[in-house]
């Protein structure tokens, strides 16, 4: 926590945590696992000694008896990141219920052949840690961005189940248009976290 200009109590994200990434030759490996056993793969590796991280977000489900539980909700699905030098890398890749860690995409490699483990730096971690520990309304995860001209869905808040067309997106916003035949179109900003694409 900081203050800012006013003395008003701001949350912030953690800084100076990610600047020593790779000391020790310790980085963050995406491990990919069978669904729905990523909190039981971060308990196992974690009584192995490892650094592990299931992205969960705490919220409130309410049960068909009306009944309400406050629940972690895993966040990134089949996904445990694991904190280990690449020698440990190497020894975990093997354990049963882990199935293969992410490869780079991005690196350059003959044929697509051998590419390198992915690692995610410090910072995105902690930013992510962040987010799902401060946000009020459930985060999702999409590996799709949002861009201009996709055909959207508002799924929460007052305006859920609006559809409409992206015409500018920056900033975590976007400027979404609902066409109305022969009169014209309708726009309003809003939030990304708030829209989904339409398949």
């Amino acid at each position: 926590m900081c203050t800012d200009a006013d003395n008003k109590v701001v949350a912030a994200v953690p800084t100076g945590v990610g600047d020593a990434e790779g000391m020790g030759g310790r980085m963050w490996f995406v491990a990919v696992v069978g669904t729905n056993t990523e909190k039981a793969v971060q308990k196992r590796l974690e009584e192995m000694g490892h650094e592990a991280y299931v992205a969960k977000q705490t919220v409130v489900r309410v049960w068909k008896n009306g009944r309400k539980a406050r629940v972690d909700r895993v966040v990134i699905s089949s996904v445990v990141f694991v904190r280990c030098t690449e020698e440990e890398r190497r020894r975990v890749v093997t354990l049963p219920f882990v199935r293969r860690f992410m490869t780079d995409r991005a690196a350059s490699s003959p044929a697509g052949l051998n590419r390198p483990p992915a690692t995610i730096p410090q910072r995105q971690i902690d930013t992510l840690r962040f987010m799902l520990g401060q946000s009020d309304i459930p985060v999702d995860f999409t590996d799709t961005p949002i861009r201009v001209h996709d055909r959207v869905t508002v799924v929460r808040g007052n305006l859920k189940g609006l559809e409409g067309e992206v015409i500018e997106s920056r900033d975590g916003r976007s400027e979404v248009v609902v066409r109305i035949d022969l009169l014209g179109s309708a726009r309003l900003s809003i939030d990304t976290m708030n829209l989904e694409i339409l398949r």
